[in-house]
């Protein structure tokens, strides 16, 4: 009965809001929600009753030594620059992924550069990476009291890295390896970003010529960072397109296996446009980055290949949109799984149902990989 009048609440009331505001620019929306989920945790009275009313427990588990409450979070993408860290757990989630944050601040891609497919329940996007910078991330989760492993976000706390626009690609490797040493102190994870499509060349870093020299030197300044903090090596999770033919995912996985990478994060937006509604063909020509629906089986193809070719931990993130999405992610073999358009779509609820499905359902496979 909650759930549903929280479902109810949102996407008929709020959600119809929201998409209206602004003169329906989503950008200009996501910030305002950022900024309002900001002060949200600092309501005292506010937030505590936000907890209760959303919140459904879900399955722990542990993966790469971390503990996660519950098995849903939030993808990268949501809170760039960690605006909101302190509103993902009142709200469901079971971890959140801030960024993608670069080295240097930049301001992304010129606007408009997000596009909202309502009738496919699907975004465009071509942000670019715009955010404030690796180091002012840094700094605002060390002025919120938030370091690696000490809990006081709520929830265990990711953050997605990716390379400086301006950067060169020959230059990636030590553009990557400063946003690494900024933000590691902060992080019980670090995702690895050579997947968006909206920075020219990045996807290039997924290739053989750049990416075994860029996992083993984020592997080795993970030891080395380690080490200057008296602590063991933080876990660096790869994310992948959904775009890749099976033989580049083998080699990716080949790589990151000998790498000591600590698991995968698949998939990332495509730059295909599958089986967008009539309404919504219009907008399939905008250039970027496709989430959402029309993205869910191809992103539980790779999920599924990339959990019967390895044993790392994987993240299943694309078009996990209802609970059953969810579930069949945790049957290929994933051990955790994001959301990001769904959580647009559909709001907190989402979140509680997908917990109540985990906890109704075993999984067919275990939380270290497939048995």
């Amino acid at each position: 009965m909650r759930i549903r009048l929280v479902s109810g609440g949102y996407t008929r009331l709020l959600r119809p809001v929201l998409f209206r505001a602004f003169s329906s620019d989503p950008e200009a929306i996501h910030e305002r929600m950022i900024k309002q989920l900001s002060a949200l945790v600092s309501h005292r009275p506010l937030a505590p009753l936000v907890h209760k009313l959303v919140q459904v427990p879900g399955r722990p588990t542990t993966v790469a030594g971390i503990n996660f409450p519950s098995r849903v979070g939030l993808a990268a993408g949501m809170d760039k620059d960690g605006l909101a860290v302190k509103a993902w757990a009142p709200l469901g989630f079971g971890f959140a992924e801030l960024g993608t944050v670069t080295h240097q601040p930049q301001p992304g891609n010129p606007k408009p550069r997000v596009f909202r497919l309502v009738a496919s329940k699907a975004i465009i996007n071509r942000m670019g990476f715009n955010n404030q910078g690796a180091l002012a991330l840094a700094n605002r989760l060390e002025a919120e009291g938030i370091r690696r492993g000490n809990g006081a976000a709520g929830i265990p706390i990711g953050i997605s890295i990716g390379k400086t626009k301006v950067v060169p690609i020959e230059k990636a490797v030590p553009d990557y390896l400063m946003s690494l040493e900024s933000v590691a102190r902060h992080a019980d994870y670090v995702a690895i970003n050579v997947s968006s499509p909206n920075t020219p060349e990045l996807r290039k870093l997924q290739g053989k010529d750049f990416l075994g020299e860029l996992m083993r030197e984020l592997t080795t300044t993970a030891a080395n960072l380690a080490v200057r903090y008296q602590n063991t090596p933080i876990p660096l999770f790869l994310k992948v397109a959904p775009d890749l033919e099976m033989a580049e995912l083998d080699r990716i996985l080949m790589t990151c296996e000998d790498a000591g990478i600590s698991g995968i994060i698949a998939t990332n937006t495509t730059i295909t446009r599958p089986k967008l509604a009539k309404a919504d063909q219009p907008k399939a020509n905008e250039p970027g980055g496709l989430s959402g629906a029309p993205l869910t089986r191809l992103s539980r193809k790779i999920v599924g290949y990339i959990t019967a070719h390895t044993k790392l931990p994987v993240i299943a993130s694309g078009g996990i949109m209802r609970p059953h999405d969810a579930t069949a992610m945790f049957d290929l073999g994933a051990q955790l799984v994001q959301v990001y358009t769904g959580f647009i779509y559909s709001g907190p609820a989402l979140l509680a149902r997908i917990n109540t499905s985990d906890l109704r359902n075993e999984p067919l496979w275990g939380t270290e990989g497939r048995k």
